[in-house]
């Protein structure tokens, strides 16, 4: 394989991992992306634009144009040589198609540029009524109403069990977001596990038997092991084409040596012939004198396919080095990674404990006051969101469980039951 065959390989290698790292996606995004999100007013977007020059095989990032980005309350950001984009309602997808697109009809583009949208943060949610401290929320990923109530200091309780009612509202909160990375843990370490076991199937561990969400968070890691095995495998195939590549061409340098030294011999025979017959005087030096280049040539051309095998052979050792380093590095980071997630299991599993403890005693110590209201008379909280979908803002009953979406206003009002 020649120099610039090898340059080659090595920059389309190089551009399939740079373009492969745009598509990468923070949690937020891929998570806001597959449950069909929508981007509101006051997300915050992160934007890098990068675009592929075929003429020197390298990828030019725009950075003029890349940074972070607020949704106005026009529902619009502003990006430079671009102006003004209608984001809210739409997709992040639907974002970076627009950019690029863009972008290419205003510059006259070859190609299409590269544009990675991602959700760096979403808007607020707010909690008011019957909550201890009520305002503005940062909004997460599978954020329920329980889980937010608990963000802002439990339900707001009359004075007989307050500290008690509060400290089990909080526990139970915590509780659930505990669990919820409890399950994920144990999914991403029955992952790490069958990986570094080379299993292709990942099975179901103990702790996940009776979780209801059980099946998706394999699901997930599954795809994810397959996707890293594939990309692993891939990294493999390369080296191992490189390698068979390489010794073709030892190969075929070892047959022209071989060819090269038949004719030396042929050339010395024949320029000793010739010696003898000029120390006659049958021959004259001109004749000599050209024996002796070929011989010359012949020679140096041998030097040259030594050089050209032995440096073939050194990139054969390099891939065999290579190979061992991607092998030993993928046991490694598996290894570390398992180590990680048995250190957060471990504390998960101590903030369970201390959060179960809590609830226990909160309930001991005030079972019933947390049950009635100054009054004396059996309480309960109803729950509800105030949502604008651009239909104008309406008024949803809930309750603990339903998932909040960015923009989210939620009511906690303590209401009297009918004895």
């Amino acid at each position: 394989m020649d120099k610039n065959h090898a340059r080659r390989w090595r920059r389309k290698a190089a551009f399939g991992l740079i373009a492969g790292s745009l598509t990468v996606l923070t949690a937020a995004t891929a998570l806001a992306q597959d449950a069909g999100y929508r981007l509101d007013v006051m997300d915050k977007l992160k934007i890098r634009v990068a675009e592929w020059q075929p003429a020197d095989g390298t990828i030019h990032s725009m950075d003029g144009i890349a940074g972070d980005y607020t949704i106005g309350p026009e529902g619009t950001i502003f990006l430079p040589f671009i102006g003004d984009i209608k984001a809210a309602g739409r997709s992040p997808s639907d974002i970076s198609k627009e950019i690029g697109e863009r972008l290419q009809s205003q510059f006259a583009l070859r190609t299409t540029p590269s544009a990675s949208v991602e959700v760096a943060e979403f808007g607020p949610i707010y909690l008011a009524g019957d909550i201890q401290t009520p305002g503005q929320y940062p909004f997460a990923p599978n954020l329920t109403v329980l889980k937010a109530v608990s963000l802002a200091g439990g339900l707001r309780r009359a004075d007989a069990g307050q500290r008690f009612a509060r400290d089990f509202i909080n526990a139970s909160g915590d509780t659930a977001v505990n669990q919820a990375e409890y399950a994920r843990l144990l999914a991403r370490r029955a992952r790490l596990l069958a990986e570094i076991n080379d299993k292709t199937e990942i099975k179901i561990p103990p702790g996940l038997e009776k979780v209801a969400n059980a099946k998706t968070l394999l699901a997930s890691e599954q795809a994810l092991m397959q996707s890293r095995r594939e990309s692993y495998e891939l990294r493999l195939k390369a080296l191992g084409d490189l390698k068979e590549l390489l010794n073709s061409e030892v190969q075929s340098l070892n047959q022209k040596e071989a060819t090269q030294q038949s004719q030396l011999k042929l050339v010395k025979e024949d320029r000793a012939r010739i010696d003898r017959l000029t120390e006659k005087g049958l021959m004259t030096s001109s004749r000599q004198l050209t024996s002796a280049e070929r011989s010359a040539n012949v020679e140096s051309t041998l030097l040259d396919i030594d050089t050209a095998t032995l440096r073939a052979k050194q990139d054969i050792s390099q891939a065999d080095q290579d190979e061992i380093t991607l092998r030993n590095n993928w046991k490694a980071d598996r290894t570390k990674e398992l180590q990680d997630t048995e250190a957060q299991i471990e504390k998960i599993e101590l903030e369970l404990s201390t959060n179960h403890q809590l609830m226990s005693e909160a309930l001991a110590q005030s079972a019933e006051a947390a049950k009635f209201d100054p009054s004396g008379k059996p309480t309960s909280v109803k729950y509800t969101i105030v949502r604008d979908d651009g239909d104008g803002a309406k008024e949803i009953p809930v309750d603990e469980t339903v998932k909040l979406e960015p923009g989210d206003v939620v009511k906690v009002m303590s209401q009297l039951l009918m004895e």
